[in-house]
């Protein structure tokens, strides 16, 4: 069975800078496409970036694009989110999530596998 482990949420002041890591254990070559996805208070689960394992060009939710970047090393089976720029609205519960296949939309419903996710708070 596949494992995802998140880790580096945080708080951070408003302009700062995190990275998200996400560790990937157990099955992992049983996943073709990552992702990154988020939850705040009182809102519906986004999916803030997804990627396809091999590569291609990956997809952003347009209130991160320039700001975010999703970037992973298949050798260590880790996948990352560079957040810099950081906002107040950035704040959320922040998950890693696997895929089976390729995927089409960068939507939770298309998501198999979970981590338990990771708080990242961004405030003075």
């Amino acid at each position: 069975q596949l494992q995802l482990v998140e880790s580096g949420g945080g708080l951070v002041q408003p302009g700062g800078s995190l990275r998200l890591s996400c560790a990937a254990s157990g099955a992992t070559l049983d996943y073709s496409a990552i992702g990154w996805f988020r939850q705040a208070p009182g809102k519906e689960r986004e999916g803030v970036s997804c990627l396809n394992r091999r590569g291609g060009s990956p997809y952003y939710v347009d209130s991160v694009k320039g700001r975010f970047t999703i970037s992973r090393n298949n050798a260590k089976n880790t996948v990352y989110l560079q957040m810099n720029s950081l906002k107040p609205e950035d704040t959320a519960v922040y998950y890693c999530a696997a895929r089976r296949g390729s995927y089409y939309t960068c939507s939770g419903t298309d998501f198999n596998y979970w981590g338990q996710g990771t708080q990242v708070t961004v405030s003075s």
